[in-house]
């Protein structure tokens, strides 16, 4: 895996104590993978120089971090302590015990799934009460083959009535097999039972990102709608592919769908900027801010690693498929995030960026997979365990030097309205249809929507996979 070129990151001998090894340090095998945390986290972390224990001072001793780490039986428990006023800073950094499973998910796309994509609301009035809404049904899923679509309801699950309180239980419990969604009719935003119900298991599914890509010729324009579901480096191909198809239709005109994508490779997103436009291969679509120590280090050794350019080439060395647009249409809600938003970001200097939908989540910020390894790669890592972790360790940056952690307001505010959220693709979905008469018209107004619903507060995306942005880089540390 590579962004750009290798780019090997050189850790400064200053940095001294987390470089030594374990042999030399005596570091005692119940406490290894603490020591992986803390010494990963010390090196690479964002808000490293904020948080006192990561300190470089912190500990004059190898003796001393041991008796330090004694306090956390639990990995997961030293992690999230040292992390940055953790869950509401940094809600992002995460650990796992098997990075197997990890680099399914991220680099493949790999997960288990029903393959049925829904979000979670509250009922109207409500702030127990829950229920869901289907999203998309991904293709040769165990869902595909059941009496189950985009636009259902469910509002309890084996029976149970969904509440805030068992929903992680009923939906994303790693001990089942699947389960049975019951479904229900909208009734105002307080489903009731229609009687009807449908069970779905889960299996392993490699879901492609570049879920529908059609052409429609509406007043005289050619207007490409790509929905594109996650940035899974793993399909950069078949985008290239879609961007082919969307290029040789004459499209002058591109919606672009991320509504429901939550992000993953920093690289893809480059890519894809690269598509939509053409015209600033070589100019910088990202810049990287890392944590104080390294920041200074890039700054004064190598200031262009710090730099993501706008590029002509995928890996491997096929050439881009660009659509040198000027002006480009982006569907966006909650579950907008991190990568996707970085395409907002770093197109905005360049061009017209015009978002319809709701604001999206406002992750701003890169994380990294980190082995227990001498050099914190994959290759070496410590055969003892599986653990690894997915820390923050930079902010991505557009040409401008600015980002918005909040999130992006929609230039045209448009709710979905999940009592008619339409078919996906076709011209009749409402977002879509909004989309196109800007296009056609300039129209900036709201209309035809009459309906604010509440806010989804999760998914099924962000419960299994949490909302990612990560960088492809080598990690490498001289001794």
């Amino acid at each position: 895996m590579r962004l750009k070129s290798s780019l090997y990151l050189l850790l400064i001998l200053a940095l001294g104590l987390y470089s030594c090894s374990k042999e030399e340090n005596n570091i005692p095998e119940d406490i290894e993978i603490q020591n992986f945390i803390w010494k990963g986290l010390n090196a690479y972390y964002f808000w490293q120089q904020d948080i006192p224990d990561l300190s470089d001072q912190r500990f004059s001793s190898q003796e001393q971090l041991n008796s330090f780490l004694n306090n956390y039986s639990q990995p997961e428990e030293l992690f999230y302590t040292l992390l940055n006023n953790y869950p509401n800073t940094d809600k992002y950094s995460w650990i796992v015990d098997d990075y197997i499973a990890l680099e399914q998910q991220l680099i493949q796309g790999i997960s288990g799934t029903t393959g049925a994509e829904f979000g979670l609301v509250f009922e109207t009035g409500s702030e127990t009460d829950i229920y869901g809404y289907i999203k998309y049904i991904i293709p040769d899923s165990d869902a595909s083959t059941k009496n189950i679509q985009r636009g259902d309801l469910f509002h309890a699950v084996n029976g149970n009535e969904l509440t805030i309180n068992n929903y992680r239980d009923l939906l994303f419990s790693s001990a089942s097999s699947g389960y049975t969604l019951n479904l229900a009719d909208y009734n105002g935003g307080n489903p009731t039972s229609n009687g009807q119900s449908v069970e779905l298991s889960k299996t392993e599914i490699q879901e492609n990102p570049v879920f529908i890509t059609k052409t429609f010729d509406v007043m005289g324009k050619k207007i490409g709608y790509l929905m594109y579901n996650g940035f899974t480096s793993a399909f950069n191909n078949e985008l290239n592919d879609a961007f082919a198809t969307l290029k040789n239709e004459g499209v002058t005109d591109l919606v672009l769908d991320l509504r429901y994508n939550p992000g993953g490779s920093v690289r893809t997103s480059t890519y894809l900027a690269s598509m939509i436009t053409g015209q600033f291969t070589g100019q910088l679509f990202t810049q990287e801010k890392w944590n104080d120590k390294w920041q200074n280090y890039f700054e004064s050794s190598n200031p262009g690693s710090l730099i993501n350019n706008f590029v002509d080439q995928i890996s491997g060395g096929g050439a881009i498929n660009s659509l040198n647009l000027g002006d480009i249409v982006i569907l966006t809600t909650g579950g907008t995030a991190s990568a996707s938003e970085l395409i907002i970001n770093g197109l905005n200097p360049y061009i017209n960026v015009t978002t319809i939908g709701t604001k999206t989540e406002g992750k701003y910020v890169a994380s990294v997979t980190l082995y227990d390894s001498p050099n914190y790669q994959r290759e070496g890592a410590n055969p003892n365990h599986t653990w690894a972790m997915q820390p923050i360790i930079l902010e991505e940056q557009n040409k401008l030097g600015v980002n918005d952690q909040d999130g992006f307001d929609p230039t045209i505010e448009f709710p979905e309205d999940r009592d008619n959220l339409g078919v996906l693709g076709e011209l009749t979905e409402p977002l879509l249809e909004r989309a196109i008469t800007f296009i056609t018209t300039g129209n900036r107004m709201v209309f035809n929507q009459n309906k604010i619903e509440t806010k989804e507060f999760t998914n099924s995306k962000k419960e299994t996979s949490g909302s990612n942005m990560f960088v492809d880089k080598n990690l490498f540390v001289i001794e």
